[in-house]
């Protein structure tokens, strides 16, 4: 296999390919993602997924196999995204509050040389405790979580947040690694 490139400038993906003694570089995909749709689907953050390495190929002028992600939380079959502002992360963690909801993981893989792709998609589960109102305001004051999916990252939660968590917990970070691993092997 060659070089590898990981379409994400997301710190946290980065650390997990990092962990998984994964050598790569670094090319942000300059993909928009569609944040209208709030209704959730596969087929829709495998796609996300997909455009965001499909994006980079331009810019790809040797052998390469790309890895784009996209991470969604999902609670009563809707997406919660990325928030804009402090109301909107108070009012997806006080959705979360005291519930059990999805954290989904699309990898898509395209190697540039034989033209192969792949995508794949990773479903974990996490509970949160019934959490105040200061605990929420406390949160989001110190972790400005405004660049993570639902509001929340569970590798910086206090805690006292979470109560528990189902699958992997890479996943729930951003990038399923074991994953990724048999993706890029079958590639």
């Amino acid at each position: 296999m060659g070089k590898i490139i990981l379409a994400s400038s997301s710190p946290r993906r980065a650390d997990i390919l990092k962990q998984h003694n994964i050598k790569f570089e670094v090319l942000p995909s300059p993909y928009q993602e569609d944040h209208t749709v709030t209704d959730f689907s596969y087929s829709f953050v495998e796609k996300l997924a997909y455009n965001k390495a499909h994006a980079v190929l331009p810019c790809v002028k040797e052998a390469a196999v790309i890895i784009g992600a996209d991470t969604v939380v999902v609670l009563d079959g809707k997406i919660l995204g990325k928030p804009h502002d402090y109301m909107e992360a108070y009012d997806m963690l006080k959705k979360l509050s005291g519930r059990k909801h999805d954290v989904v993981t699309s990898i898509a893989v395209i190697d540039t040389a034989s033209g192969k792709e792949k995508i794949c998609s990773v479903t974990s589960r996490v509970e949160f405790e019934k959490l105040t109102d200061e605990q929420i305001d406390f949160y989001i004051t110190n972790f400005k979580p405004y660049d993570k999916a639902g509001s929340y990252g569970i590798q910086e939660m206090p805690e006292g947040y979470i109560k528990g968590y189902e699958g992997s917990l890479e996943n729930i970070i951003g990038l399923c690694g074991d994953t990724t691993l048999k993706l890029l092997e079958n590639t």
